[in-house]
């Protein structure tokens, strides 16, 4: 396969040096925020625990005897074995999922594609699922990830042969495709809830609508590989992303198979997902909504929108889950639920925008 130029941007994106200062602007930005989501997020919950203190726990800890200890260790535990594990998984979970809709949408040539459209989300919820209540933690904490990865693969792989079978190609009718897969997955892996321990049914069901109140430490080595992994291969893929987003035959006359490249993007994009999942369950909107806002920043280079979407979306979950804490505390709010109600409306004014601008 002939490399492709990584300055060959074929799709829509902002021309000249605007759209060159658009991504280390909108990082310049970003990242500090992120921090500042991250130490804010630590502090609020059902007991409310002050920046300083927050700060002061994580350098103690990072450096120990730089600073005085002059609180207690039931707040040192809550900001450094509860909340901060907790916080640091919502930024790997939302940069995932906002870098895999940023994939999708782009290798399908579709603004609503995203994990949970083509599939992926609940082929990697069925392997959880599996895992959880009927084969058990046999390869120990490394079987989740494995059977929600493996479920995500089985439901894009079906996805294919589906779009194979019925004799269509094309992005738009493999969309179609996982929609359709996408439903009969999780007709199984409601199956699979009503066959199993009804004893521990709730707890899959409340893990469905989204939670990371489980997160520890030593789990986060996980997601932050993939996430590295998955985040460093998409960017130096996206020349050939943004030649898709154009069209298949424009990709291909820039040396592109793009029938194996879209098969690699989905495995990769499976690979994610299925991790994320595995370690805070369904959380939709986020590879759906993400995208759509870092290309109202930086245009439609894929390149560009790669790290900007990600970091997107570790400053959005941040805060979602933050405001799922909060507003029902003590109690936790599924955070699928809130992110449900902000996608939804975000979609609802991107198309009244969109209506306006039509009738101008």
């Amino acid at each position: 396969m002939t490399t492709l130029d990584p300055s060959i941007t074929t799709a829509p994106v902002r021309a000249g040096w605007l759209g060159r200062l658009a991504m280390p602007a909108s990082l310049a930005v970003g990242l500090p925020l992120l921090i500042l989501a991250i130490c804010w997020a630590v502090s609020v919950g059902s007991t409310a625990i002050p920046l300083r203190v927050v700060a002061g726990v994580a350098i103690d800890h990072l450096w120990p005897g730089t600073v005085t200890v002059d609180w207690s260790p039931g707040r040192a535990s809550i900001v450094w074995d509860i909340r901060f594990p907790r916080v640091i998984l919502a930024a790997l979970v939302g940069g995932g999922l906002a870098l895999v809709g940023t994939a999708l949408q782009a290798v399908t040539r579709n603004p609503l594609a995203d994990p949970h459209l083509l599939g992926v989300s609940s082929g990697a919820s069925f392997g959880a699922i599996l895992a959880l209540l009927h084969v058990g933690m046999i390869f120990g904490l490394i079987t989740l990830p494995l059977f929600a990865f493996a479920g995500a693969m089985a439901a894009t792989a079906l996805v294919i042969v589906v779009t194979r079978v019925a004799g269509v190609g094309g992005p738009d009718r493999m969309v179609l495709s996982g929609v359709s897969v996408s439903f009969v997955v999780m007709a199984a892996a409601n199956l699979l809830i009503f066959l199993g321990d009804p004893r521990a049914s709730h707890t899959v069901i409340f893990w469905m609508l989204g939670g990371l109140g489980l997160a520890e430490w030593r789990h986060l080595i996980y997601p932050l590989a993939v996430l590295a992994a998955g985040g460093l291969w998409l960017l130096a893929r996206g020349a050939e992303l943004t030649a898709l987003t154009v069209g298949d035959e424009t990709a291909a006359s820039l040396g592109i198979a793009v029938e194996r490249f879209r098969i690699e993007i989905f495995v990769v994009s499976a690979l994610i997902t299925g991790t994320m999942v595995a370690f805070s369950g369904c959380i939709g909107f986020v590879g759906l909504m993400v995208p759509h806002v870092g290309r109202m920043l930086v245009g439609g280079s894929v390149r560009r929108l790669v790290p900007v979407s990600a970091v997107i979306g570790a400053i959005f979950l941040v805060l979602a889950d933050a405001f799922a804490r909060v507003v029902a505390a003590p109690e936790d709010m599924p955070i699928g639920i809130v992110t449900g109600v902000v996608g939804g409306l975000f979609f609802i004014g991107m198309m009244a925008h969109r209506r306006q601008g039509l009738g101008r």
